[in-house]
């Protein structure tokens, strides 16, 4: 039986993560991503950032988290991409079986 959940992940621009939200649904690795601008701050090199950023909630098939983080990480303008999973405990069935016929990896 599949694992379904979100993936987080963290772009630079609307743009990005339009672009990488196209790739991932086109290539079945996400039923669907959603995503919002927010604001992070984080430590990167020593220094502390304080940036706009579009945080990604990625629908998928856990059991194509490998590829899907492989995807990211070509695809994204990050040295060290956020690519964070986290599981769906429940879920309605309806929405569950739509995942699960769109996230049948070609």
């Amino acid at each position: 039986m599949s694992t379904f959940g979100v993936v987080l992940v963290t772009a630079s621009s609307r743009e990005e993560a339009l672009r990488l939200a196209d790739h991932l649904v086109n290539e079945s690795l996400a039923a669907c991503v959603s995503f919002f601008p927010m604001h992070s701050v984080y430590s990167w090199q020593g220094t502390i950032h304080h940036d706009d950023e579009w945080q990604m909630v990625i629908k998928t098939n856990l059991d194509y988290f490998n590829l899907l983080a492989a995807r990211v990480k070509e695809l994204h303008s990050y040295e060290v991409p956020e690519v964070i999973a986290l599981p769906i405990t429940q879920g309605s069935k309806p929405y569950l079986d739509w995942l699960a016929e769109q996230t049948t990896f070609k």
